[in-house]
């Protein structure tokens, strides 16, 4: 029998196995899980420090808020101090980024300062928000106090211009802009040291009254009944100041 001849017999095909399902996620997916837990991990940290102060919160305490192991939270973040610097550095860059979006959208200058104020109190009842007005840039190492700082000052200088800009504009009574800028501002500030979630009043019932004492004032102010005419101002007398007066 001629090999040559033999026809060839054709191989069975190879059945492969189903794909593995991969339990990881592809490329921009895991970039974006990590970037959820990140955030978790400064989100609980701004919460811990708020109730606690920096110096009396560890990592081991921000590890068991978020029930995970203190060696995970490296994979997210460096140390303690670079937690600090992010909360702080996201609260400051939230207010700035508010301010401008309310200056944006227009408005006489009181309409702005109303909207400014709204941001920055709303803020700073936030854990962001909070844990800057609460820790502060104080523990924070240089050169990051230094940015820290130069961004608070922006927000200073954000109103101070809308106060200015009212005073010009006739809608705001004469003062000085950089004393009124520091008086509103350290007021919507402390609502971040007395203000506890979950309390009597909520974020925005505590916002709208801490403006409208800050705009309106304490005072109680007397209106005139319906109807009542205003005193007329004496008319003076058209005789010379030297002319003696009668019975004299």
């Amino acid at each position: 029998m001629n090999l040559r001849t033999v026809a060839k017999i054709p191989k069975a095909p190879q059945k492969t196995a189903p794909a593995v399902a991969s339990p990881w996620a592809v490329a921009p997916d895991r970039e974006q899980q990590r970037e959820a837990k990140r955030n978790a991990v400064l989100q609980a940290a701004a919460q811990l420090f708020n109730e606690r102060g920096f110096h009396a919160t560890s990592l081991d305490d921000i590890a068991a808020r978020l029930n995970v192991s203190k060696p995970t939270l490296y994979y997210y973040v460096k140390n303690k101090d670079e937690i600090l610097l992010q909360c702080v550095s996201q609260g400051l860059q939230m207010t700035l980024e508010g301010i401008e979006a309310s200056r944006q959208a227009g408005g006489n200058a009181v309409d702005q300062l109303r909207a400014c104020m709204k941001v920055y109190a709303d803020i700073v009842m936030q854990p962001f928000g909070m844990c800057l007005i609460r820790v502060g840039d104080e523990e924070v190492p240089e050169p990051s106090r230094t940015e820290l700082r130069r961004m608070k000052s922006e927000i200073d200088h954000a109103f101070r211009r809308l106060v200015a800009q009212g005073v010009q504009e006739g809608s705001l009574a004469p003062c000085d802009p950089k004393m009124s800028a520091f008086m509103i501002a350290g007021a919507l500030s402390w609502i971040g040291r007395w203000y506890q979630p979950g309390g009597d009043y909520t974020p925005e019932q505590v916002a709208q009254q801490c403006i409208a004492t800050l705009c309106d004032g304490v005072l109680r102010r007397v209106e005139a009944p319906a109807g009542a005419v205003a005193p007329k101002t004496p008319r003076k007398s058209r005789r010379s100041s030297s002319a003696p007066l009668a019975g004299n």
